[in-house]
């Protein structure tokens, strides 16, 4: 693919989270992916690339032999691997997305980086329109329920700053919405204490690819009294529809205004 100037964008691409993977196929550049991590589901074409590897354990060897022109990557979290392909002479984009509205960023940076920049456009007005008919759904509602998102449980870690968003966006209030700035999991550490203090309403599960354990949760020191274990409200959310910061957080959108929906009654 050429741009106006008929510089080459990139044709052989290597996607290492999830999220850059769904990226590039949704905005058309699938056919250009050549790698993509184990964790990659969406979409199914994605599942055909080569693997190269998990969130933090790469073979950079893998990844040079498919001669990549471009590696997507994504956080400090893969710093390590960026620094050795950037060493081995390849051209890595790296976006640090950590709240909903640097994720609508980083499709468009990506989408730029790969000559699809009106598609990329689109993509974002989408999902934009489709918060805006959620927030105007949930507007009318009489109050906002009191929501605790755990991202993992030993120790307890409350979501990083896009889950607090769309918790907000489907009608919800984070109990931990202080916490949304906090980059790093260990600066979102919580206790059991202090979960039960506040008191929510909903309880909210994705453990990082770790199925959730619902009895656990309810039956924890202190949490019988807590408002979503006396009504049964703690519900599991897959890990690919809010743990990985792109297109795919519209699902987890849905789902937890839905959850929020029938709290109300709905």
């Amino acid at each position: 693919m050429y741009g106006k100037s008929g510089v080459d964008f990139p044709r052989r691409v290597v996607c290492l989270t999830a999220e850059t993977a769904e990226i590039a196929f949704a905005l058309g550049a699938g056919e250009r992916v050549v790698g993509v991590p184990g964790t990659a589901r969406r979409p199914e074409a994605a599942r055909e690339r080569a693997r190269v590897g998990g969130f933090t354990t790469f073979r950079t060897d893998r990844i040079l032999a498919l001669e990549p022109d471009l590696v997507l990557a994504f956080s400090d979290l893969q710093r390590d691997v960026v620094g050795e392909l950037i060493a081995a002479g390849v051209a890595v984009l790296c976006t640090n997305q950590r709240s909903f509205d640097e994720v609508l960023r980083a499709i468009l940076i990506i989408g730029g980086a790969l000559g699809c920049e009106p598609a990329a456009r689109e993509l974002v007005a989408d999902m934009r329109d489709e918060v805006k008919q959620i927030r105007e759904y949930s507007s009318v509602w009489p109050d906002r329920p009191r929501v605790y998102f755990e991202e993992w449980m030993d120790p307890l870690i409350s979501g990083i700053g896009w889950v607090s968003d769309l918790i907000e966006l489907a009608g919800g209030s984070d109990v931990f919405a202080e916490l949304r700035e906090r980059r790093g999991a260990r600066e979102r550490v919580v206790t059991a204490d202090e979960v039960a203090r506040r008191d929510p309403q909903i309880i909210l599960a994705s453990w990082c690819g770790k199925p959730v354990d619902r009895a656990a949760i309810a039956a924890r020191p202190g949490w019988q009294a807590v408002a979503a274990v006396t009504a049964g409200r703690i519900h599991e959310i897959p890990g690919e529809d809010v743990l990985a910061p792109g297109p795919s957080l519209m699902y987890g959108l849905r789902r937890i205004h839905e959850i929020i929906h029938e709290f109300q009654g709905g």
